[in-house]
């Protein structure tokens, strides 16, 4: 991967936002804008020919940013398509990334989401407090990217979203994290850490709540949250132990289910962790950190 590296630590401070990629960006624009209540942030704009070069591409592409509360997406065509969200990836599989979407209403959002693909089975779950205690419901968007419906037990949302919450927002409020499924969360949990991220306090999700959430029988998997110095939105690892996820196809940036966490850090480059997820880390600045 080509990459520009400042002397100095290596390091991450903040996810500065996510990338999506799309073979049809007025249809993917019109899910997330019309169904998931994101807003346009400006115009849409042309990738920038030093990024198509980072992302190991050719041609050229345009992208249009949507915020959800004080998060960003960036939705991403390129004029080379890449390969199509493959069929038949579960939630185990080593190419799974969700975006997880913090909702103040399961019930109102879950309505608005009804005629998306689903991945969990019979609607939203009330995990158990050992696994968190919320309300969720995964589903796919057109393209097959998958994403998951949050909301927090009453009475313990999270600071980052009270303010949301406060000003009336029921559909999103906001991004809490982004998960990938990982062969080996030690490993995985190991790599981000060399990038300057901590550990939270790892989970054992497992029972007949999170076998309909992820639509796997007998499911195990560790759950384990990784936080940069700033922490919302984060990071989470899912290591399955029960089932094992099956291998990730080696992927290029342009393939629609290359999605890319951006990173504010100290140095440009494009990454990939132990299992090909990647990541863009930006030093220039311009990703505003709100």
């Amino acid at each position: 991967m080509s990459s520009e590296t400042s002397t100095g630590e290596q390091h991450l401070s903040a996810i500065a936002g996510f990338r999506l990629v799309t073979a049809d960006l007025p249809r993917l624009l019109a899910f997330y804008q019309d169904v998931l209540g994101f807003k346009a942030d400006g115009p849409e704009q042309a990738i920038g020919e030093d990024e198509i070069r980072l992302l190991g591409l050719r041609g050229a592409g345009r992208r249009q940013v949507l915020r959800l509360g004080r998060q960003s997406v960036a939705i991403d065509q390129f004029d080379n398509p890449g390969r199509p969200y493959s069929a038949g990836g579960d939630a185990a599989s080593l190419g799974f990334q969700h975006l997880a979407l913090v909702v103040a209403d399961m019930a109102q959002a879950y309505d608005r989401v009804r005629g998306a693909a689903p991945i969990s089975e019979g609607g939203p779950r009330h995990l158990p407090a050992s696994s968190g205690g919320a309300h969720a419901y995964k589903f796919r968007d057109p393209d097959g990217h998958p994403l998951e419906l949050l909301q927090f037990p009453g009475g313990s949302l999270p600071a980052a979203w009270q303010g949301e919450a406060a000003a009336g927002r029921q559909i999103g409020l906001g991004i809490d994290h982004s998960a990938i499924s990982v062969a080996d969360a030690d490993a995985s949990a190991a790599f981000y850490a060399s990038l300057g991220l901590r550990a939270g306090e790892r989970t054992l999700n497992q029972g007949p709540e999170q076998q309909c959430l992820d639509d796997l029988r007998g499911v195990k998997v560790a759950v384990v949250p990784m936080r940069a110095a700033v922490g919302t939105p984060h990071l989470e690892l899912l290591g399955y132990h029960v089932p094992r996820g099956a291998a990730r196809k080696a992927s290029r940036a342009n393939d629609i289910a290359a999605t890319r966490i951006l990173w504010k850090g100290t140095w440009t480059a494009l990454l990939r962790d132990p299992d090909g997820h990647l990541q863009q880390i930006d030093a220039s600045g311009q990703e505003a950190l709100k």
